[in-house]
């Protein structure tokens, strides 16, 4: 057990030495859905209050954006090509023979871009305050419950991408092709609270549909509703699931 535990510990100081040479992901995932942030704050009008959005701002809405953009680099463009890489190489097979297991590496994945996108979050957060002047979550318990949630559907996703792609470039491309529409459901291109009525309500069936809803309600300062929460917690289960039933070591 212990031998196990050591075994595991090193493989995550591993990747994480790995994944900080990385600089195509770390700029992507921890750096991009600030500077996305920052380009749009600089557009006058996206800094005067809406009559369309109850007063508020465009960038107002588009911190939340930027987390969720957090969310979508890391578990749908750098980890799955990652992961599918190593069992494309063998990597994952012959863990196998070793005392780590190799969901001792799956493990060290999720981790590492869990925090990775948490860290990308808190700074938008951070640099759309101190800016922008976009005021910190009115109820941060519920920010934080449904940020956790959200990140649980992201890493899902990418797992169930991982596990449905043979090889390294299919996990690409898989990956792009999701990509797009989970952009669109998280309100980049148009902010949800935006988008028509009828519309609105299908997009917050989808994963980021209802994180973006969550987060702009807590950010609101009221707790996110639980049929909401709800949503998130059944995608995250249902990903979780296909993605454990269909994910091949070799």
């Amino acid at each position: 057990m212990t031998t196990t535990v050591t075994a595991t510990r090193a493989v995550l100081r591993t990747e994480a030495r790995l994944f900080s040479r990385e600089p195509g992901s770390l700029f992507w995932v921890m750096l991009s859905p600030t500077v996305l942030l920052v380009i749009l704050g600089l557009i006058p009008s996206f800094r005067e209050p809406s009559a369309d959005l109850g007063g508020r701002r465009v960038i107002d809405l588009y911190v939340a954006v930027s987390v969720l953009f957090a969310l979508i680099m890391a578990g749908l463009q750098a980890m799955p090509p990652v992961l599918a890489g190593y069992r494309e190489r063998g990597i994952l097979r012959r863990m196998s023979t070793t005392p780590v297991r190799p969901s001792a590496l799956l493990t060290a994945q999720l981790a590492l871009h869990a925090v990775a996108a948490l860290v990308s979050s808190l700074l938008a957060v951070t640099v759309g305050r101190l800016a922008f002047d976009v005021a910190l979550p009115g109820n941060i318990p519920g920010y934080c419950l449904a940020l956790l949630l959200a990140t649980a559907v992201g890493l899902a996703l990418g797992a169930t991408v991982c596990a449905v792609s043979r090889t390294q470039k299919i996990a690409t491309a898989v990956g792009s092709a999701v990509f797009f529409p989970t952009m669109f459901t998280a309100g980049v291109w148009v902010p949800v609270q935006a988008m028509p009525g009828t519309l609105r309500e299908v997009v917050e069936l989808t994963p980021y549909g209802a994180a973006s809803r969550a987060l702009d309600t807590a950010g609101s300062g009221a707790w996110p509703e639980w049929t909401t929460l709800g949503v998130m917690a059944l995608w995250a289960a249902v990903l979780t699931g296909v993605a454990v039933r269909r994910f091949r070591w070799e």
